[in-house]
């Protein structure tokens, strides 16, 4: 398999593409191993779900900067994994990774899942942490992942459940927008997003549709450390592309009070320990 393939820009999902493999990719490179420390207590719920055993080969879907491809290939010692990306930075940033870990069983590729050739038959796993949910055509898209996998082959995935469940998210920046003259009205109910799979009766018709069967869907809530203290938390969260709504407000005044609100929300869930906020997701999981 080619690792370095056509980039996924020039596909159907070039939107996303470009999307990520631009400023918000680049921040995601800047800040890898905060965001892998901050989400390490839902990873590990996603590595028990895929039970990655020594032989098997693996297919990591929106691998982003590989912290879970790696893992994957940790544990298929006598296997392979293989990360997929539509972000060419973050892919470059993985790839870096995985060679200084001398993991020579570990190839990243940027590609657009819908339509990149992954081959029949070729993985016994399919895996994604919080990757799966940015798909113009969902549908397209696991239909190839479940082409790709052997009869029986198991699919695992973590996805954010409702945007009003998942703290991290949601209280800081509810408070934040509800200051701006035209309030965002929240992520879109369809299309890609980090929200489109958080109905779990359509994740179950979409991967039923797609070619999998016997799909699990359970709850997984854990609380997230983003921060160790109030200031920096903050600029954190203010630098991610959520934050850069509140910023770009037109109002500096309203920018302002925005900021202000954010911050007191963060200071709300800071302790000695650090700053800490909940989480829900859907760990999902299915056979070919």
């Amino acid at each position: 398999m080619d690792e370095h393939a056509v980039p996924a820009s020039a596909g159907p999902n070039a939107e996303q593409a470009e999307y990520w493999s631009g400023r918000r990719g680049e921040h995601w490179v800047a800040h890898q191993d905060r965001y892998d420390a901050m989400v390490a207590p839902l990873s590990a719920h996603l590595l028990a779900g895929a039970s990655v055993g020594r032989t098997d080969r693996v297919l990591d879907v929106g691998c982003g900067c590989g912290q879970t491809t790696r893992a994957a290939g940790r544990a298929a010692s006598a296997g392979s994994a293989l990360g997929i990306d539509l972000a060419a930075p973050m892919v470059e940033a993985a790839r870096r990774r995985a060679a200084a870990e001398s993991l020579d069983n570990v190839v990243f590729r940027v590609g657009d899942v819908q339509v990149e050739p992954l081959g029949s038959a070729g993985f016994d796993v399919a895996m994604s942490r919080f990757g799966v949910m940015f798909f113009a055509d969902p549908v397209a898209a696991f239909a190839n992942i479940a082409a790709a996998l052997v009869p029986g082959g198991r699919l695992c995935f973590l996805c954010w459940q409702a945007v009003s469940r998942v703290e991290w998210v949601w209280a800081p920046m509810s408070a934040a927008l509800a200051h701006l003259p035209r309030p965002h009205p929240g992520p879109p109910a369809d299309g890609p997003g980090p929200f489109s799979l958080a109905d779990p009766d359509h994740v179950v018709e979409l991967l039923g549709s797609s070619g999998f069967s016997d799909v699990h869907i359970d709850p997984v809530e854990e609380q997230l450390e983003l921060g160790s203290d109030v200031e920096e938390t903050a600029d954190f969260l203010l630098a991610t592309g959520m934050g850069q709504t509140v910023l770009g407000g037109d109002d500096p005044a309203a920018v302002a009070a925005a900021v202000s609100a954010l911050r007191d929300v963060v200071e709300a869930h800071s302790s000695p320990r650090g700053v800490h906020f909940g989480s829900a997701a859907w760990l999902v999981t299915a056979a070919r």
